[in-house]
């Protein structure tokens, strides 16, 4: 994997970004043992320095390069100063990186990545660190995950398209946005629509009428609809739902993200045709995705009211 060498072997790899608490450390194990069960050779690398106690074993750390307490302690920088500080410590010290990744070669690599989102929508860092990953020939996908509850709030989930439209445009990966803790999402309150519309971000407008029903929301009006032209303009933006809990729900954004980095159409491992086709598949395959998992959440929803029925 050296730097400009287009001719060596190919290396394929996940980056996982989102805010904190959306999941990434929890996606990147389940993934890697779904991998791991269908034969592939996979390999996370930790390169997030405020992950302190990693809950499972990664392949490489950035801890043996450098960490965020340490840096906080050294230069008196607080915890978005010192990650910020961390990652143009790690692009500045790229040749440590590149070599630590030799010795996976011929894995599927994870890159479970910091939670800061201004390191995804503003700064650089992070952003040429992934570029120089595709100099040595690593063909990556972004996995931007984002917790599910943020459907159930019209205010968060505009917040969240803005958010997730900047880091696709500032990061310049291909991209699979992903609404996490779909096994959750019913704690949080009853969705205003139907789930497809916020994995597939339908027509907005609905949900700006939605949010001047709220006395606050109403006074911000025109500034919604603007942000909601925005979104739309681009069209890019949409959801895969995830259950890490559930095999098919993990197989599903497995297919979404094959399709992106490409690795569907490699030569790893052996592909049928069929195979090939549900990778190749697009809005029939997220929609069947997302209506299986309508289907759980309004039967769940229907069991609590069968539920608090038979209570009564």
């Amino acid at each position: 994997m050296s730097e400009g060498s287009r001719g060596g072997s190919l290396a394929f790899g996940q980056v996982v970004i989102g805010p904190p608490g959306s999941g990434k450390t929890t996606y990147c194990h389940a993934m890697r043992e779904f991998l791991g069960r269908l034969g592939r050779s996979v390999a996370v690398v930790n390169l997030d320095p405020a992950n302190e106690a990693l809950p499972w074993p990664c392949a490489l750390d950035i801890a043996e390069l450098v960490t965020l307490p340490d840096v906080m302690d050294s230069l008196g920088l607080g915890p978005n100063g010192g990650l910020i500080y961390c990652m143009e410590y790690l692009e500045a010290n790229a040749d440590w990186l590149r070599d630590k990744l030799r010795g996976l070669a011929g894995h599927y690599v994870l890159f479970d990545c910091p939670g800061q989102v201004e390191l995804y929508t503003h700064h650089e860092s992070l952003k040429n660190v992934f570029g120089q990953l595709a100099k040595w020939n690593f063909r990556l996908a972004a996995v931007h995950l984002v917790d599910s509850h943020y459907c159930t709030d019209p205010g968060k989930f505009i917040s969240v398209l803005c958010t997730s439209l900047s880091t696709m445009l500032h990061v310049e990966l291909p991209h699979v946005n992903v609404l996490s803790k779909m096994d959750l999402i019913e704690q949080y309150g009853k969705l205003a629509f139907n789930l497809d519309y916020y994995t597939e971000v339908l027509d907005l407008s609905y949900l700006v009428d939605h949010l001047a029903s709220d006395p606050f929301f109403r006074n911000f009006r025109r500034l919604n609809e603007k942000l909601v032209e925005v979104i739309e303009d681009y069209s890019l933006v949409s959801f895969v739902p995830l259950n890490v809990q559930d095999k098919q729900s993990m197989r599903q954004v497995m297919q979404a993200v094959d399709k992106a980095n490409g690795y569907s159409f490699g030569d790893q491992e052996h592909r049928s045709l069929e195979a090939l086709m549900s990778a190749a598949v697009g809005a029939d395959f997220h929609f069947s995705s997302t209506l299986a998992v309508q289907e759980k959440y309004v039967q769940s929803q229907d069991k609590a009211v069968e539920e608090e029925v038979m209570d009564l």
